[in-house]
């Protein structure tokens, strides 16, 4: 057994995704920051390495390789780049809501498309006027015959401007109840996408507003039954968007902690190596420290979703400390780094504003405390990795039989039947099964 719930295929496709965004995405940081506008190009490379479908089943073309893989996807990816880790972990969020409430004939129209990188997906939940508030919102759906027709606007959307595959909860009645969940494709008349706005950080990566208007999509197109809208959005946001974005923190963390130690080692003062002051020492070892807590966390609560076990408050805890902790070491590093952080030569100053876009998609941190502390009341809701267990489970037989090592990589194996990519726009044809220990293309 390997540190933190990872085994040796864990470590393989750990040392996949580390070469790909050392040779494919770093070189692409800097025009990324400069340009400050979505990277379309790479975020369709990424997916095409398959790594969107780490938790999609192999039977519909996916990794089947669990919440585990998933998070150290994102993880490396954002160690060297927090905006196309963002990218894979909100098209991973999009992949929740068909996992956990789609028909069995939208997971073999639209699963296969999405582990093979042709579909990208979204989860569109946020409005202008609501917030956070899901029972809040606006945006309507009404049945007409054999068609639903949307009206409204989305914000904050995760690859808003790459998306192909937009799953959008609207209000079709009255209360909690009166909330569906609709799969609008991105060629529907009647949908747009806003201008991209600038934002703090995570150049490269799109967030912006969807707007539909009389958009028309057909009833097939409803996940689950009219009023599981909540529940899409609910089980989406604990079960995908926590650990996701803790997997985000994560990889800030770690680029944190390797670009301030290697500065420091460089760095000289009073005829010696920075590293060598006693006080920089002790900010070196308080940012170690709060890593290591914050991986653990995040480890054990995915380790806990792969294995089907309860752990609402664990994934709330992981994102809470991942959260916190890379803003605190980000602050440390901009401390020690002083006015060499304040340029844009160094990364450092990149990582603290990316790390500031995590604070609140999935909740805020008041908002993990708020639900932390209803549980340490007794008063806690329920919990989704219970209610959704049997489809978080990894179970034995979705494991590849093969094991390699980063040396020997396997290559994908043949391919799955039944699965024929058909995505409105995009490239279809047969998809290939892949092992979860793929080499990047």
């Amino acid at each position: 057994m390997h540190r933190y719930f990872t085994d040796q295929r864990h470590e393989v496709l750990r040392h996949q995704v580390r070469e790909f965004a050392e040779r494919e995405v770093r070189p692409r940081v800097a025009e990324m920051e400069a340009n400050r506008s979505v990277c379309h190009d790479l975020s369709r490379l990424i997916a095409r390495q398959g790594w969107i479908g780490a938790t999609v089943h192999r039977a519909y073309g996916g990794m089947g390789a669990g919440h585990v893989a998933k998070t150290l996807i994102i993880e490396e990816l954002s160690r060297v780049s927090a905006a196309m880790g963002a990218m894979v972990q909100a098209s991973q969020l999009g992949v929740a809501k068909i996992v956990h409430f789609g028909s069995e004939e939208q997971k073999k129209t639209w699963l296969p498309a999405i582990a093979s990188g042709d579909c990208l997906p979204t989860i569109a939940v946020t409005e202008p006027q609501s917030g956070g508030h899901v029972l809040g919102m606006a945006t309507t759906a009404v049945r007409d015959g054999d068609d639903y027709v949307l009206n409204g606007r989305k914000i904050y959307v995760g690859n808003s401007h790459v998306g192909d595959l937009h799953g959008v909860v609207a209000r079709t009645g009255e209360g909690s109840k009166g909330l569906s969940a609709f799969l609008v494709e991105s060629d529907r008349p009647g949908f747009r996408v806003g201008p991209q706005q600038p934002a703090m950080g995570l150049h490269g990566f799109s967030f912006g507003e969807l707007f539909f208007d009389n958009c028309r999509i057909p009833a097939a197109n409803l996940l689950g039954r009219e009023g599981d809208g909540l529940s899409v959005a609910y089980s989406s946001s604990v079960l995908y968007g926590r650990p996701n974005l803790t997997a985000v923190s994560l990889g800030i963390h770690q680029a944190v902690l390797d670009e301030t130690t290697a500065f420091c080692a460089g760095r000289q003062r009073y005829g010696k190596p920075l590293a060598d002051l006693g006080n920089i020492k002790l900010k070196l070892g308080r940012i170690q420290s709060r890593l290591l807590l914050s991986r653990l966390s995040a480890y054990h609560a995915v380790h806990l979703l792969d294995q089907g076990l309860p752990c609402d408050a664990e994934l709330m805890n992981a994102k809470l400390v991942n959260v916190e902790s890379a803003l605190e070491s980000a602050r440390d590093a901009m401390d020690i780094h002083a006015a060499c952080g304040l340029f844009t030569d160094r990364p450092v100053e990149r990582f603290l504003r990316d790390a500031h876009h995590i604070f609140a998609p999935a909740g805020t941190s008041d908002v993990q405390l708020l639900r932390l502390g209803e549980l340490a009341l007794g008063r806690a809701q329920g919990e989704w990795s219970s209610r959704l267990a049997d489809l978080l489970r990894l179970e034995p037989s979705e494991w590849p039989e093969e094991a390699g090592t980063p040396a020997d990589l396997p290559a994908p194996t043949g391919r799955a039947e039944d699965t024929t990519a058909t995505v409105p726009g995009q490239r279809t044809g047969p998809v290939s099964e892949r092992s979860w220990c793929v080499r990047p293309r």
